[in-house]
């Protein structure tokens, strides 16, 4: 029960944090203060001491205190057990609740629940904060973490459960029914090959590629991501795993022998980062995204937000970076661990120093993706042969090729596994849903992506270009809520400069909306268009995605262009099923399409359209 509720002038968003995080290498808190309020040493000190007090009067060890400083406020966090974390949550509301009402008696004095005593009487709070510490206290799950430790044996805990070992070498346990450390069959338990991949383009795709060079190598491989849980493939659950629950879920998969986890900006600050001694962490590129959730303003922001991987890195494990990437580049400076470059220019300064001290490098040289371990270069296959790149047009393919093929060798997947899964991995629709996928009706060219970002937009204009004639560019364009107006706007910019001739705006429903009114942002991104020289003749406001992609499909016509990046899961699915039933009749049919687009013809087209 909390001590205190949060007032709008208080704080902005209290969490646990179960994992490694941007603060520190374990688990503990976080409150994010509110937007505008003027910080002062003073107030921090402040804080720091209540929490402190805390710690003394719930006899919790003494561990990192943070207050990270940022543009719309502060992140305050510290340490705590793993066992103690809504305690923890509650205590860090207090302290800073408790700390404002002292120093500033005008804002703080009315925010606590009713029926509780208020959060300044510290002595009441401290009571409350020792009944909830004892409450929550798990003396059987601190004694396992401990001797998993001990014995080199992975161990991951939620609310639910607590798993000890990974995959094949795991068991797991309901959290209020734990076994004695001597009814644990700690011979059976061992951890598996893991890589994390994080980025702000490219992530999906690499980690699908990753799987199934682990599959070719011979594993049973599961991965997590933005889609949802596979294991050899197959779908277990769909929706955004890209967190830490999605990691602990393929991780308790008791046939899985490697596991790839899609690791996202989002999980990482809202919960940390779930595992630990993981053969490879790809940062795939850093670019403008989500600026101004919690305290995170700018690309270096973001940068140390995605390096956190880092914590999830085995003492000898592989940290995979884009050498292309100046950020990254950049940061890497600052960093103490095996790095393996990858850069599309197998040239590039950076990868040939690295080679030269004996470092790990993939990159393309005359056409073909070079891969350099252990003192020996490997010729992964040409480039343009590989169905992810689109014929070699699609630049970020390439990349994330190259970096799934540092990853995958960090993993002790074998060099011809790598090389075959980049020789037919994209042949199959089911190899990268949703990412570059393309359909093709004699000159009409459909591609169906989940570019969310300008510098993703960019990429996928660009093969889109490169496919173009003399025929038309249409483009569906939306963006989640949780963007600022003016990242709303680069991406209208990005996309006006490639000069569709139609736009279709939309929103991304569901929890895409993230509190945005229907139509707002599509009367931005309107707006900006307008503003970068499209006529209005161009925009279409059609705000469901499965409608926008359908009025598309019947504008479309013979030499044309469609570019529907979807984002929600559900019109996805209907929009793929949707063209592959489109491209199945055509084909039979044996005709071209007609200039008038694809609202009727002899292939029954306007049905299922309509």
């Amino acid at each position: 029960m909390a001590l205190a509720h949060p007032g709008e002038l208080c704080f902005d968003e209290s969490r646990r944090l179960t994992g490694g995080n941007l603060y520190f290498d374990g688990t503990g808190t976080a409150l994010e203060t509110a937007r505008g309020l003027a910080l002062d040493e003073a107030l921090l000190t402040a804080w720091r001491t209540r929490i402190e007090t805390v710690r003394n009067a719930l006899a919790w060890p003494h561990a990192d205190i943070v207050v990270r400083r940022h543009a719309s406020g502060a992140s305050l966090a510290f340490a705590a057990p793993p066992d103690q974390l809504y305690t923890a949550a509650d205590a860090n509301e207090w302290a800073w609740l408790a700390s404002l009402r002292v120093l500033r008696n005008d804002i703080a004095s009315q925010w606590h629940a009713p029926g509780h005593p208020p959060p300044w009487d510290q002595d009441a709070a401290l009571r409350c904060l020792r009944a909830m510490s004892a409450a929550e206290a798990n003396p059987t799950l601190i004694a396992l973490l401990d001797a998993a430790q001990m014995r080199g044996v992975p161990a991951h805990a939620d609310d639910d459960a607590l798993s000890l070992g990974e995959g094949s070498g795991s068991r797991t346990w309901p959290i209020d029914a734990l076994p004695a450390i001597d009814q644990v069959p700690w011979p059976q338990l061992h951890g598996i090959p893991l890589a994390v991949v994080t980025g702000s383009n490219g992530k999906t795709t690499t980690v699908r590629l990753l799987a199934a060079m682990a599959r070719a190598h011979g594993w049973s491989a599961a991965y997590s991501s933005t889609d949802g849980l596979f294991v050899d493939g197959q779908l277990v659950d769909s929706g955004d795993y890209s967190g830490p629950m999605g990691a602990r879920t393929v991780l308790r998969e008791p046939t899985v022998q490697a596991a790839i986890l899609e690791t996202a900006r989002g999980g990482i600050l809202r919960r940390g980062i779930a595992v630990r001694d993981a053969r490879a962490a790809v940062v795939t590129n850093i670019s403008a995204d989500h600026f101004g959730e919690y305290g995170i303003h700018t690309l270096d922001d973001l940068a140390q937000v995605k390096l956190t991987v880092v914590r999830a890195l085995a003492p000898d494990g592989v940290l995979v970076l884009n050498a292309d990437d100046a950020v990254v580049s950049q940061r890497s400076a600052l960093l103490n661990h095996r790095i393996g470059w990858f850069a599309l220019d197998h040239e590039h300064p950076r990868l040939q120093a690295h080679r030269n001290a004996g470092g790990m490098t993939c990159g393309a040289s005359d056409g073909r993706l070079r891969l350099h371990v252990d003192g020996r270069l490997h010729d992964l296959g040409e480039i343009a042969a590989m169905p992810i790149t689109l014929g070699g047009t699609a630049s970020y393919n390439i990349a994330n090729a190259a970096a799934a093929a540092l990853a995958a060798s960090a993993m002790g997947v074998g060099i011809g596994a790598i090389a075959q899964t980049l020789a037919d991995f994209g042949i199959r629709p089911g190899d990268n849903p949703g990412r570059l996928q393309r359909w093709r009706f004699d000159d009409l060219q459909v591609f169906v992506d989940y570019a969310h970002n300008p510098d993703g937009l960019r990429g996928l204009l660009q093969v889109a270009g490169a496919m173009r004639g003399a025929g038309r560019l249409g483009l569906i364009l939306g963006q989640a809520g949780n963007r600022e107006d003016a990242d709303i706007r680069a991406l209208g910019a990005v996309a006006a400069k490639f000069g569709p001739d139609r736009v279709w705006l939309k929103d991304i429903g569901g929890e895409y909306m993230r509190g945005r009114a229907a139509g707002e942002i599509a009367a931005i991104l309107g707006d900006e268009l307008l503003r970068q020289g499209l006529p209005e003749s161009a925009l279409t406001v059609c705000l469901e995605e499965t409608a926008a992609a359908r009025d598309a499909l019947r504008w479309a016509r013979s030499g044309d262009v469609l570019v529907l990046p979807i984002h929600n899961l559900a019109a996805r699915d209907d929009i793929v099923a949707l063209l592959d039933l489109l491209h199945a009749a055509h084909w039979r049919a044996g005709t071209p399409l007609p200039d008038a687009g694809m609202r009727s013809d002899a292939t029954g087209h306007g049905e299922a359209l309509s």
